[in-house]
């Protein structure tokens, strides 16, 4: 009894399609919004063997030690900071967070770039681009392939936002049945263009809603943005942040969207020229986590907003010393 347990962005989804294509193996796949991290607490004890893709080590502890001390065989793979690493023999972990990598190029490197394209895609969906660019300049990839690539992993990120599966365009689960089935991205948007129009479609009509936003707050390092309680806005939370970044490369970015539990999810984005502190931030808040240039927090009470912003412009000061 095998299972595939993984990130509903695109780095979870194409770190997984190259793993399975290199490992053909039907397992029962766990999976869900972006932000649904705690995922090995759905796996049960009695598994032979699971797979783990792009979700934070640290955030599921206690399920991977529970599956280790019960003989179950883990292979994790992530970028996120991972706290103290289990010791056991079953447990075959490649954890690497620094700031240029992510899960599907970390999978890239142990096949050998044998399926380089779908580890673009996951590359330029965790807005990699400096690393992704200069990946496919040294493939020989040509500009306009390269832009498909990078159109499709903003997509796949895109679809993966929301309060839950009810606000994406399609669940993830399935949306990796469809992208398994194919070698190359540029197979599977031919076989399937309709999908890929929709999704390409609904995330150019919410980011022409957040491009109407200014920031409710900031200077010239750091700006926060309070998106409206819409699942338009929580769509597009993640990759609105991203596309801020890449305009202001100097200045770190903070978009907190109101979920419907009367939280705010957080997305935050240090300054691409100076990609770290962001992960040191979010982890201040009980439901922080992620990387040093890209981060967030699950669920902000509404109640430490103040606080939150205070801490924000503070880490990211205009005059560091």
């Amino acid at each position: 009894m095998g299972f595939d347990v993984f990130n509903g962005d695109a780095d979870g989804l194409t770190a997984l399609v190259q793993w399975r294509l290199a490992h053909p193996q039907s397992n029962t796949l766990v999976t869900g919004v972006k932000r649904d991290i705690e995922l090995l607490k759905q796996v049960p004890v009695e598994a032979e063997q699971v797979t783990v893709l792009d979700i934070s080590m640290a955030k599921n502890h206690e399920a991977l030690s529970a599956l280790l001390t019960s003989g179950t065989s883990v292979f994790y793979a992530d970028h996120h900071q991972s706290g103290p690493i289990p010791k056991s023999p079953r447990l075959d972990a490649h954890i690497h967070t620094r700031a240029n990598t992510c899960t599907a190029l970390i999978i890239d490197t142990l096949l050998r770039g044998r399926y380089r394209d779908w580890a673009l895609v996951g590359a330029y969906g965790d807005n990699l681009d400096r690393t992704a660019n200069a990946l496919a300049h040294q493939s020989d990839i040509e500009e306009k392939k390269r832009a498909r690539l990078e159109q499709l992993g903003h997509y796949l990120n895109y679809n993966s936002y929301g309060a839950n599966l009810d606000d994406l365009i399609m669940p993830p689960a399935i949306l990796y049945r469809h992208l398994c089935q194919f070698e190359t991205p540029d197979d599977f948007m031919l076989a399937y263009p309709d999908m890929v129009m929709e999704l390409a479609n609904a995330y150019q009509r919410d980011r022409e809603c957040a491009q109407a936003l200014t920031p409710a707050l900031g200077d010239e390092t750091a700006q926060v943005y309070l998106l409206p309680d819409a699942a338009w806005a929580r769509r597009i939370s993640g990759m609105w942040g991203n596309q801020l970044a890449n305009l202001n490369p100097d200045r770190a970015h903070a978009v907190l969207t109101p979920m419907p539990s009367g939280d705010w999810m957080v997305s935050i984005r240090a300054p691409l020229n100076q990609p770290t502190g962001a992960v040191q931030l979010a982890e201040q808040f009980k439901t922080g986590g992620g990387r040093a240039s890209a981060a967030g927090i699950n669920a902000l009470p509404h109640a430490s907003l103040s606080a939150f912003t205070s801490a924000f412009m503070a880490h990211f000061p205009a005059n560091p010393r």
